[in-house]
């Protein structure tokens, strides 16, 4: 028996819509990153893009566990010498939030060519409306998921 390595044209790509109204951001991230590498594919090959797109809709009700938001820092560097800069996640939802969702599923895809190729079928919008009705994204049920109580 030979092994089936699939082919780029035998890819049939999905719509996923991922709503992240009271969802633990760690557990949102995983099935994202997960559904865009195509980790769920019973052919899944790590050295294609195999993934699917996803939309990811109320980023701005997103909920992070303990006090991750007030003591986690997010990171960036201008180049510069002295040029390290640091934001709580608080202060980074209320700018914008979709960063912060962003942030955690690019942390969870392969750094390289085909990471950066399979990020592209990302999209996060902070509120409850997306421009993509065209595509018939069916809705995606997190399994696992804890969502904060009310």
């Amino acid at each position: 028996m030979r092994t089936y390595s699939p082919k780029a044209s035998e890819i049939n790509r999905s719509w996923y819509l991922i709503d992240a109204d009271g969802m633990v951001l760690g557990r949102l991230a995983t099935e994202a990153a997960r559904l865009l590498r195509g980790k769920h594919r019973p052919y899944f090959a790590q050295h294609m893009d195999m993934g699917d797109h996803v939309v990811v809709i109320n980023a701005d009700k997103i909920v992070m566990t303990s006090n991750k938001a007030d003591d986690k820092l997010a990171y960036h560097h201008s180049g510069y010498p002295g040029g390290l800069r640091s934001k709580s996640y608080a202060k980074l939802m209320e700018e914008d939030s979709t960063i912060v969702v962003e942030r955690a599923i690019r942390g969870m895809i392969p750094k390289n060519r085909l990471g950066r190729q399979q990020f592209t079928k990302l999209q996060v919008y902070a509120g409850a409306e997306h421009p993509h009705q065209a595509q018939n994204p069916q809705a995606h049920d997190v399994p696992g998921a804890r969502r904060a109580s009310a």
